[in-house]
């Protein structure tokens, strides 16, 4: 293959974790046999910064060429690196790359958050492109962005795959995007590496690298003043402002050292590892660096931080960021809004780390044990697999362009009266509650489809083209999920049924349908009835799925709330929520807030008698469901006045997943008025 890897800041010597990252990623696919360019740039352009990149790459006995008035050319580990450093254009350096290069693929990242360069891949006229999210500060959606934008959420559906660095990051964009993607290793260590054993107990420092805001600085600084007798160490990089070297040089027991190319210079002289940061950390290489050469790390248990630990203490509570400021600092990165942090827990265990040799020991070598595990098994294979698959596929085209000649002043003044008139008498759209109904389409019936408990609107996106002949699938979405996760999620039935009533009916002048899974069963049935008593029009038919019937909870007395821990197990148990999420730490970190107040809403709802409903009635379910058998499905029959029909499928209480084609085959007939099954 011939890879081209557009990185939008300094590639090496690396300045950062994500440099140094898509360095090795690279190297490892060159190693691989492939060819392998890099489209680079220095910090700042001009003659400058010119010299002191040849400079370094002197030092380090890299030979390098200066062929042309645009930079610099050398080889790294089989990889050739084109580097603008005095022609600021980067745009016409990185499209004249892709035409001398002609790349099978184009590797782009979140280093380019602009999308500069991305733009310009996506348009190549044969080169996949493939996207690596390695920061959600730098993706323009969702509850970690910096900087929310609808049309770069657009334009990063154009990849032809998209990568997170971590199942933490790739279910983030997948949450907050609706982008199919998927992680698999990008975060490589040194080729051949031998990982030496470097910890121990009596080397002098408490390290930290790139100390600054983001990365919790103010967690480090007050350790520091609250344990004078410990010395600390810092190696400020590409996020370190100058107030915080300067705040960090009047402490006497810290010490800043130089960046270095070779981790282990610090490594050698650390006793335990610091990573507090406060933003939603994608994953973190100095983690996996620190425990592989048996130095105990104390992380923040924030964003991917989860997975770099490996199971392994101690991952400590901080307070996140959750905005940031319409300002960039003198690195260009966003300014954030640091919260107030409690150090008391940081200062408890970093204590015990470095009075209690025993336990330090004790840690030291299941961080050591279980990093080298990780790492036995880290290769670049399963990254190049999918950029073969990609290969195999056909590219995702970019839109057309739309330019469009200008229009006179007569007729722009007709079209805005048409707009005018068609927006006084047009039907409401889109609705928060009801993503893509507007574009649903017209004159067939619509099938909303209510989620599960802690569920949303996406997994449900799936489902409109299969369906797309018979009916038009609308997700309904919920307070406290997804686009809405800053919303309060309702945490009662009555309250809930109430406000979907009222959100729906403006849609109720065609025919409908619901289809709700366990607690959007529940939802379904009793949006049902209200409709009934309110005298609107009722769905053609009522599609329950992986429920018992409501009047088993007649009389019903809410239990005590349990325990996360015991909430969690009994999820666990009985199958309660899908197990690509509950056995995903991080993103069943993402899940609990709407999954604890649905929780909530169901545990709370109370069966009222009622007359069975005039519509048929089909209930839906698992075979090897622990908590919904068939007796609890066929007991729905109770509920309709018509006709009812009980169907089973390969799986257990989310057969949906592994049974979905068998499901919608299923619902595509009892959906068809003249089918058999009516």
């Amino acid at each position: 293959m011939r890879i081209l890897l557009a990185h939008n800041s300094t590639y090496f010597p690396s300045a950062g974790g994500g440099d140094k990252s898509n360095r090795l990623l690279m190297e490892a696919l060159a190693a691989r046999g492939h060819a392998v360019r890099v489209v680079t740039r220095v910090e700042q352009f001009g003659a400058e910064h010119h010299q002191k990149l040849m400079g370094q790459l002197a030092e380090r006995s890299v030979e390098a060429l200066c062929p042309d008035e645009a930079g610099i050319t050398y080889r790294l580990s089989g990889v050739d690196v084109r580097v603008l450093s005095l022609n600021p254009n980067l745009r016409a350096f990185f499209q004249a790359q892709i035409d001398d290069f002609d790349p099978d693929l184009i590797v782009t990242s979140t280093d380019d958050p602009g999308q500069i360069l991305f733009d310009i891949a996506t348009r190549a006229p044969r080169a996949r492109t493939v996207y690596l999210v390695r920061a959600t500060i730098a993706v323009p959606f969702g509850p970690d962005s910096s900087m929310v934008s609808s049309a770069k959420t657009e334009m990063l559906k154009r990849a032809d795959g998209v990568v997170g660095v971590s199942h933490y990051v790739a279910g983030y964009v997948r949450e907050w995007s609706g982008i199919d993607a998927i992680h698999v290793p990008i975060s490589l260590l040194e080729p051949g590496a031998s990982y030496p054993l470097l910890g121990a107990f009596d080397n002098p420092y408490v390290s930290m690298v790139n100390p600054c805001a983001v990365k919790g600085i103010d967690i480090f600084l007050e350790l520091a003043r609250r344990l004078p007798e410990l010395r600390f160490a810092a190696i400020p990089t590409w996020g370190t402002q100058p107030e915080e070297i300067e705040a960090m040089q009047r402490l006497s027991n810290v010490t800043l050292l130089p960046q270095m190319d070779n981790i282990d210079g610090l490594l050698r002289k650390t006793r335990v590892m610091l990573v507090p940061s406060v933003w939603a950390e994608a994953r973190s290489r100095i983690v996996l660096e620190a425990m592989s050469r048996g130095i105990p790390v104390m992380a923040s248990d924030v964003g991917g931080l989860h997975e770099a630990k490996l199971g392994v203490p101690y991952l400590i509570r901080v307070n996140p960021i959750v905005s940031y400021k319409p300002a960039v600092d003198s690195s260009m990165v966003p300014i954030a809004e640091v919260p107030p942090q409690d150090v008391e827990p940081w200062l408890r265990l970093l204590s015990r780390l470095t009075s209690d040799r025993p336990h330090w020991e004790q840690l030291a070598a299941a961080s050591r044990g279980a990093a080298l595990q990780y790492a036995a098994n880290l290769n670049v294979l399963p990254f190049e697999s999918l950029l073969l698959d990609l290969l195999s596929k056909p590219k995702k085209q970019p839109p057309a362009s739309t330019q469009k000649p200008a229009l006179s002043e007569d007729r722009r003044r007709l079209l805005t009266l048409r707009l005018k008139q068609h927006a006084a008498s047009a039907r409401p759209e889109d609705t928060l509650w009801f993503p893509g109904i507007g574009s649903a389409t017209r004159g067939k019936p619509r099938l909303f489809c209510f989620p599960w408990a802690g569920g949303g609107a996406l997994p449900y996106r799936a489902w409109k083209e299969p369906l797309a002949s018979t009916v038009a699938v609308v997700p309904v979405r919920l307070p406290g999920r997804e686009t809405r996760a800053a919303e309060p999620a309702v945490e009662r039935m009555e309250a809930l049924v109430e406000k979907l009533l009222a959100e729906i009916r403006p849609f109720l002048d065609a025919p409908f349908a619901f289809f709700g899974h366990s607690m959007g069963a529940g939802i379904a049935f009793e949006l049902t009835r209200a409709l009934r008593r309110a005298g609107l029009p009722l769905p053609i038919s009522l599609h329950v799925s992986g429920a018992r019937a409501p009047q088993f909870r007649l009389n019903h007395q809410p239990p005590p709330e349990p325990a996360l821990r015991d909430f969690i197990e009994e999820l666990r148990r009985l199958e309660g929520f899908p197990p690509s999420v509950l056995n995903n730490p991080e993103l069943l970190k993402l899940a609990l807030p709407s999954l604890l107040s649905d929780a909530r809403l169901y545990r709370h709802y109370a069966y009222q008698p009622g007359d069975p409903l005039p519509l048929p009635v089909f209930a839906y379910g698992g075979e090897a469901d622990p908590n919904v058998t068939a007796d609890h499905l066929n007991a729905w029959g109770e509920q309709t006045a018509t006709y009812f029909r009980r169907a089973e499928f390969r799986g257990g209480h989310f057969y949906l997943e592994p049974s979905q084609a068998t499901l919608l085959a299923t619902l595509r007939a009892d959906l068809t008025p003249e089918s058999p099954s009516r």
